[in-house]
């Protein structure tokens, strides 16, 4: 059973920054992709961005472009967000997903190619 754990959400400033982690453990084998998302009160979940332990290959979303930074550490099974310039508008609640379909990175991470979630971490962005 895969298992994602995030953390490092919080109440920051806009223009600040913050960086979630996600542990995972679980996979059966060593290709898959871990992907961020973000829910927002009243709106639907959005990916931000994807990165598959294959290739490196990474996805973001316009919003967060040239803002956001995926990495992983593969020694450690856990993938990072940096997330700089933050604006009110990043906050959300942000998940982190997981799935053995490794190509969904270069496909825009569509939701429904996930089937492991984390319990998600709230991120503030004050004015």
């Amino acid at each position: 059973e895969v298992q994602l754990v995030e953390s490092g959400g919080g109440s920051v400033q806009a223009g600040g920054s913050l960086r979630l982690s996600c542990a995972a453990s679980g996979f059966t084998s060593d290709d898959y992709a871990i992907g961020w998302f973000r829910q927002a009160p009243g709106k639907e979940r959005e990916a931000v961005s994807c990165i598959s332990s294959s290739d490196g290959s990474t996805y973001y979303a316009d919003s967060v472009k040239g803002r956001f930074s995926i990495s992983s550490d593969n020694g450690k099974n856990t993938v990072y967000l940096q997330m700089n310039n933050l604006r009110t508008e990043d906050t959300a609640v942000y998940y982190c997903a997981g799935t053995s379909l490794q190509w969904t990175c270069w496909l825009g991470s569509p939701i429904e190619d996930y089937n492991s979630w984390g319990q998600g971490t709230q991120v503030t962005v004050s004015s």
